[in-house]
């Protein structure tokens, strides 16, 4: 982050923010951007905002915990450097009334449904904040789990999913036709752009919630035998989606239950794509504990989309048997799929593609394939493919880059390079912060650890531990 991110509207807000503006004080605007729940679980360095504004951290420190500013020229330069909005400010700005447009949360469509249906921006952060009365606490743990979850929630609500979102239970119709069941499919797609823009901490809270109620309902309510294999494939999709939000939020215990009963669904509704998609997410699931049953899964999917299969589908199936062979040692196993993988990926993007398989690239092959020498015990070659990654970043996947950024540092360290370890993590740290993954968070902190031990001290290694635990208040 070289500079300072364009934030939604909705931003300023936030109670912190509002009240530092109110006190007329600058620093402790900064310090309310800082901790806002947009960033991530982790508030801002000081040093990365310091860096913005031309001071150093201790300059910021003083800025932020001092007296008020009173010097025009730095207060309207930093203003427009943060794009506070001016009529929120005590003091006037030459030359320019308004700010850009704000763009979505992390680069991605974050209410792109919501704009498909006409739906301003203000209308949206009502219909968010009309949904979730979460309390606000002063930019703590749950103000931030407000404000990411409050934007999946914008997203659902303007979809029309209001009786599936969490509050009170609404009035539901009492048989269920075709158009409801499209409905409930397409709380799939919006819950993966809200992910997508906020992350999976928490936001599986919610796509749990709506299961638990699409089911109640699909238990209660009647409808035809045509309907009711479209609503059981809607509900195995709905599954499969909040088993992968509780694996990236590092709830992974909760997950195989939600699978499970997507591969049930699937087989009732007669829906082979379904059954290929819960497979290929338990094969990820189990991968770890169970490297044998997870090579079982892939195969079992490969077996099923034989035939129809896309080259895309091929290739994440093939990723998905190649570090379970590598869990279990078997080298050749492991190079024989990665093989085939390569060579289905050359074959390039089918018009049948399904939606889960967008992030299916040489990016995620070469981020499988660093994981998989990691478990080999081959740290200099998983610091080669993991590096390829960071050299040529793809921007439309940013949580997986930054995932496999994180496990780069790990291979670093695992080659002996403690000082690369520590400048890779620390690149990631902000990143880290913005994207809500507890998955990518848990593998960071194990970094910290190993590198906070006192036989890895080094300038670096204290650069990185120390800006680790400011960022989140260690």
């Amino acid at each position: 982050m070289s500079a300072p991110p364009v934030v939604p509207a909705i931003f300023w807000d936030h109670e912190p923010v509002q009240r530092a503006l109110a006190e007329r004080h600058l620093g402790r605007v900064i310090r309310a951007y800082r901790c806002h729940p947009y960033h991530g679980r982790i508030a801002l360095p000081q040093t990365v905002v310091a860096g913005w504004l031309g001071i150093t951290q201790a300059q910021l420190s003083r800025v932020e915990n001092g007296p008020p500013l009173v010097h025009l020229d730095r207060l309207a330069h930093w203003a427009k450097l943060l794009r506070v909005p001016p009529g929120s400010l005590w003091f006037r700005l030459s030359g320019q009334q308004h700010w850009p447009d704000a763009s979505p949360m992390s680069g991605e469509a974050i209410c792109a449904h919501a704009d498909d249906q006409g739906i301003e921006r203000g209308d949206r952060a009502t219909v968010a904040v009309n949904v979730e009365q979460a309390p606000s606490q002063g930019g703590g743990a749950t103000d931030r789990r407000r404000f990411n979850v409050m934007a999946a929630l914008a997203v659902l609500a303007a979809g029309g999913h209001t009786y599936l979102l969490p509050g009170p239970p609404a009035e539901v119709p009492g048989s269920i036709g075709i158009g409801q069941v499209r409905l409930a499919s397409s709380l799939v797609d919006d819950l993966r752009r809200a992910d997508a823009a906020a992350g999976a901490d928490l936001l599986c809270d919610v796509a749990m919630q709506a299961h638990t109620r699409l089911s109640a309902w699909a238990a209660r309510a009647s409808y035809s035998r045509e309907v009711g294999d479209a609503l059981q494939s809607a509900l195995a999709d709905l599954s499969i989606e909040a088993a992968w939000l509780a694996i990236d939020a590092d709830r992974r215990s909760e997950a195989r239950p939600y699978l499970h009963e997507a591969i049930t669904r699937a087989r009732i509704a007669d829906d082979p794509q379904v059954e290929v998609r819960a497979l290929t997410h338990l094969s990820l699931l189990i991968r770890e504990s169970q490297p044998g049953e997870s090579l079982h899964c892939a195969e079992a999917a490969l077996r099923i989309s034989a035939g129809w299969a896309t080259p895309r589908l091929t290739t994440l199936l093939h990723l998905r048997r190649a570090p379970a062979y590598a869990v279990l040692g078997d080298f050749s196993g492991f190079s024989r799929e990665m093989a085939k993988a390569r060579r289905e990926l050359d074959r390039g993007p089918h018009e049948d593609d399904q939606g889960f398989v967008h992030f299916v690239n040489a990016q995620e092959l070469n981020g499988i394939e660093g994981l998989s020498y990691l478990a080999l015990g081959r740290p200099e070659r998983a610091v080669r493919s993991l590096r390829s990654i960071t050299a040529n970043p793809s921007p439309r996947h940013r949580r997986n880059q930054v995932y496999y950024t994180v496990r780069l540092s790990e291979a670093a360290y695992q080659q002996g390079d403690v000082n690369e370890a520590a400048r890779v993590a620390l690149d990631a740290l902000p990143a880290v912060n913005q994207i809500n993954s507890k998955r990518v968070s848990q593998h960071l902190a194990q970094v910290r650890g190993i590198l906070a031990a006192p036989q890895q001290a080094t300038t670096t290694t204290r650069q990185f531990v120390d800006a680790y635990d400011q960022a989140v208040g260690v």
